[in-house]
């Protein structure tokens, strides 16, 4: 055989070995990407690949960055809460320390005050109360029950909460719509549990002064459910827009403050995610997704 048919074949085995090689190597990093990219999804970032090749590292660095981003995010969010708290609990306690300290300095020897003690302990007894109901309220935000799931017709579950909030619909003037992409649509969760974040973003619009909410649902291209709860109600200001799903955070005077933060909580015990997408002087929308 020719010297040159034998370099000839040499290099052409060197060359499919090569591609092999290379696509194996491909191959490997498709999945590794994928890994990556469930995982970032599911929000666990306790994954590392072996610093072996410049592609590892590069998806190290990644996983890195959004560490990173969530730590800030979680501090922020805490430190939020933390004021939140803060202001809450002062608010009570200050005006009982200070009508205890004056109407103890206003009895004299004898036991008589120049203040009205009756008024004073019920004042005291008013607050002492509110600071219970806060402190319950806070018990009910952290102690959400894990979701017992089954498979839900959404447009039966749409009849239901609307049918809830017929008679509050109509004293506002108000009409709410659900419309979905096919019939058959169903998610698999907790239908207590749902039937509260829809019902709770029906009573935020009619809050806001909505007249009309239009309830859209459909399956993406990734098999993912998505719900969207819109209504022509008063925009969020955009100050609040970022803050809302903090617990305590209101716009309202007499807001709790924690229904958008349960139905973040159930969301997240869902596997699924709830988010402000737009407010404006035209919409407000919500969009809850079911994974």
């Amino acid at each position: 055989m020719p010297l040159w048919q034998v370099i000839l074949i040499v290099v052409g085995v060197a060359v499919v070995v090569a591609v092999i090689a290379t696509l194996r190597t491909r191959r490997r990093d498709i999945r590794k990407v994928a890994y990556m990219m469930d995982a970032l999804e599911d929000g666990e970032l306790n994954f590392r690949f072996q610093d072996t090749s410049r592609f590892n590292r590069t998806l190290n660095r990644i996983r890195t960055i959004f560490e990173k981003q969530r730590e800030q995010h979680e501090q922020d969010s805490w430190t939020k809460l933390i004021r939140v708290l803060t202001h809450e609990i002062m608010n009570t306690v200050s005006p009982i320390a200070s009508l205890s300290d004056a109407m103890a300095q206003s009895v004299d020897e004898n036991g008589h005050s120049e203040l009205d003690i009756k008024a004073g302990l019920e004042t005291i007894s008013d607050s002492s109360k509110n600071l219970i109901e806060f402190v319950q309220t806070y018990r009910q935000l952290s102690g959400i029950a894990r979701p017992v799931r089954k498979a839900l017709a959404l447009q039966e579950l749409m009849d239901s909460v609307i049918g809830l909030n017929r008679e509050f619909l109509a004293s506002c003037g108000a009409e709410c719509v659900f419309q979905a992409e096919s019939p058959d649509l169903m998610i698999y969760a907790d239908e207590g549990q749902i039937s509260q974040i829809l019902i709770n973003l029906i009573k935020n619009a009619l809050q806001a002064g909505a007249k009309h909410i239009g309830i859209r649902a459909w399956m993406d291209k990734d098999d993912e459910i998505v719900i969207q709860v819109a209504n022509d109600g008063e925009p969020i200001p955009v100050s609040a827009q970022e803050q809302i799903f903090i617990p305590f955070y209101t716009t309202k005077k007499e807001g709790s403050g924690i229904g958008l933060s349960i139905s973040r909580q159930i969301m997240r015990n869902h596997n699924g995610s709830i988010d402000l997408v737009r407010s404006d002087l035209h919409q407000t929308i919500f969009e809850l997704r079911f994974r």
